[in-house]
């Protein structure tokens, strides 16, 4: 029996986020077909997302400490652990998303010559823009010399040129990330009011302390407000929400395995994001014809939405700004239909049969 081909999926971590559904989506995707995906996670943790069985899944190092001498030793262990598998393993390519683990890949495939893509998945401002002259200039070097450096939004392409080094690279491809597939719809009520819905992890970039305060300034007396998801900033955002007196209102729920669930039910989805790079959340929100709000930040909310056709772009990413579309919204029943009807066509725009194709041509040729 002939030994299927290897590729390789590698980034940072594999806790919750955008960067990590799309990456395991497509090693789950690669190994119903004729190929034996295997994911390399460069630190330590519980996966997020459901892993097809059989994938096998390593982890370069459990970080349990943070000084120097021991980043030192931990640069190391990935150093000398990723440039064994790809000796040990030969993948025919390795896939990798997110910045630090793109310079690591390169690095490693540049030295087994092992043929690797590598993603961006958020502004560059964020990342390679903010480097030294030393990083700037390798990250250039890697960049140039792997199969394709995909993007998922064209502001993020536009920004990353904006980079002298990176003006004139040629590998550069777009592919949006796909409508995700979920488990069927339930019966369950996931809360007993009306409620608006945020998702995503609970870091400051994310935005949720402007949407609770655009919350509470709204004023709304029927509906709450539900925040999808977890991270560092629970403790602030929990803090802010009772400091505005918030606490019967605003629901910090946690991750939840029935999204589904969560936007088909909700009045209306709201990005309230300060950065992305293409926001999975606003696209699963839409694919269930769920009323949509996106703070129009960098970068992908203005390249999923029109404009009062199929969500609601706020260009000031203000409180009041994101205050005033929530309240429009909530008491504009026909625009709420009108949007959540044209939100629908995502699921043609962005089926995931489409993108995976653009996936498989840039990753399997010359394979």
């Amino acid at each position: 029996m002939q030994q299927k081909k290897k590729l390789f999926f590698i980034i940072p971590s594999l806790v919750g986020g955008g960067a990590e559904r799309v990456l395991i989506s497509l090693a789950n995707h690669f190994n119903t077909l004729n190929y034996e995906s295997i994911i390399i996670s460069l630190n330590n943790c519980v996966p997020a997302y459901e892993i097809t069985c059989g994938i096998q899944v390593l982890f370069l190092v459990n970080r349990r400490k943070d000084s120097l001498s021991f980043r030192a030793f931990y640069v190391l262990q990935i150093f000398i652990k990723l440039i064994g598998y790809l000796i040990k393993e030969k993948p025919v390519c390795s896939i990798s998303f997110i910045t630090s683990a793109n310079l690591w890949t390169g690095i490693a495939c540049n030295i087994t010559r092992t043929p690797y893509v590598v993603s961006e998945r958020t502004s560059p401002n964020r990342s390679v823009n903010k480097f030294g002259y030393f990083q700037n200039y390798l990250a250039a070097r890697l960049y140039k010399r792997s199969k394709a450096i995909v993007v998922s939004a064209s502001g993020v392409e536009q920004c990353l040129r904006e980079n002298k080094r990176f003006t004139k690279l040629k590998n550069i491809c777009k592919i949006n990330n796909a409508v995700n597939v979920f488990e069927p719809l339930t019966n369950t009520k996931v809360h007993y009011r009306k409620f608006i819905l945020g998702v995503g992890r609970l870091t400051y970039v994310k935005g949720f302390d402007i949407l609770i305060s655009a919350f509470g300034k709204a004023n709304l007396q029927d509906v709450d407000l539900l925040i999808v998801g977890e991270g560092k900033e629970r403790a602030n955002l929990i803090y802010q929400i009772y400091t505005l007196g918030l606490a019967d209102r605003v629901v910090l729920t946690g991750t939840k395995t029935n999204l589904q669930d969560f936007y088909s039910q909700a009045e209306l989805f709201v990005l309230p994001s300060r950065n992305e790079g293409y926001p999975n959340a606003l696209v699963e929100a839409m694919s269930f014809g769920c009323p949509c709000i996106a703070v129009n930040c960098e970068f992908g909310p203005s390249e999923i939405i029109i404009n009062n056709f199929n969500g609601i772009l706020v260009d000031d990413p203000s409180i009041d700004s994101l205050s005033n579309a929530i309240s429009k919204l909530i008491e504009n029943p026909d625009l709420k239909d009108f949007l959540g009807k044209n939100a629908l066509n995502i699921n043609n725009t962005n089926n995931a049969q489409q993108i995976l194709k653009k996936w498989e041509a840039l990753i399997l040729c010359n394979s």
